[in-house]
């Protein structure tokens, strides 16, 4: 099973980028988008994360249990879900501000109980650093799911606008970092992250941590890069024939990405860094369609694996 650990949230997303637009809710958040699209591509998958007894509970469950994924915690909360309001740029790029809840309501043990015990990929959702508190037990579950066999990705996805205590983040974030086997960024998160830094020189240090083997960066528009211990490569956007909005594009190219790597064998710790220059460019294309698609509706709506080889093939 592949395993994404971390939020779930209700996007209330305006209808157009005017302002004062009518807003709508939309299920979300960047480790929900991904279980969803990792599913719908062929994988058998659970998500970890708590889901409220309120009505936008209800909200979340309907698309994950469409898709298929494993509720891995079946006994919902009281704390009300976690709300995500959205705000488009005039390239309908989209911006968030956030109030907390459900997602927090977890404990150490409860998240143990639920995690299988065979897991061949497990996927920290970008909140986990966030707060001390839940970064401790967080860390706790990422060593849990090694220790049961699986490969570590992490998608940085930064919120700045939900940290208050920089310098702790940036701590709780590095010992993530040193757990991930594969790490995606955006070029929003390395210029928050490292903006002194080329994107090239922020992947080599990033590689240079004790078990990252693979580096992803988005580039928006501008396709994304991959950079492996020997070999880097990059791969345009797929822009589909009608475009709706980027909301979940890059959980979309993750959940591709990762598809790619496990169907060829190299989601795995030590053939993650073997990658050469040609797989590297295949692994980031088929991503790459896989969030165009996704790009071609309103709000996260991952495709299926039909419709992405319907492209490839075409």
């Amino acid at each position: 099973m592949f395993v994404v650990g971390g939020e779930s949230l209700i996007d209330l997303v305006p209808v157009s980028a005017a302002p004062g637009a009518e807003r709508v809710a939309h299920a979300g958040g960047s480790p929900f988008n991904c279980a969803i699209a990792l599913a719908k591509l062929g994988n058998d998958t659970g998500f970890l994360c708590p889901i409220s007894q309120d009505e936008h509970g209800d909200l979340l469950l309907a698309p994950l249990a469409e898709a298929k994924v494993s509720v891995l915690l079946t006994e919902r909360v009281a704390a009300p879900t976690t709300k995500a309001i959205v705000s488009f740029n005039d390239k309908m790029q989209a911006s968030y501000v956030f109030e907390r809840g459900a997602d927090r309501a977890f404990t150490r043990d409860g998240l143990l109980r639920a995690l299988p015990q065979s897991i061949a990929l497990y996927q920290v959702g970008g909140f986990c650093p966030i707060l001390e508190e839940d970064a401790l037990v967080w860390l706790d579950i990422v060593r849990a799911a090694i220790g049961r066999g699986a490969t570590i990705s992490f998608d940085i996805n930064v919120r700045d606008k939900l940290v208050d205590d920089e310098d702790g983040y940036r701590r709780r974030l590095s010992q993530f970092l040193d757990l991930a086997h594969l790490i995606k960024l955006s070029e929003e998160d390395h210029a928050w992250l490292a903006p002194e830094l080329s994107i090239e020189h922020y992947a080599a240090k990033l590689l240079d941590r004790p078990n990252c083997e693979l580096v992803v960066v988005t580039l928006g528009e501008h396709g994304s890069r991959a950079f492996s211990r020997r070999a880097e490569a990059r791969a345009a956007i797929y822009a589909p024939p009608v475009f709706g909005d980027t909301v979940g594009a890059g959980d979309s190219l993750m959940a591709g990405i990762l598809t790619w790597l496990s169907e060829t064998g190299a989601l795995k710790p030590g053939a993650l860094g073997q990658l050469d220059a040609e797989a590297l460019a295949t692994t980031l294309r088929f991503g790459a369609v896989v969030a165009g698609l996704n790009c071609g509706k309103k709000g996260c709506q991952p495709p299926s694996r039909a419709e992405v080889d319907t492209i490839l093939a075409a």
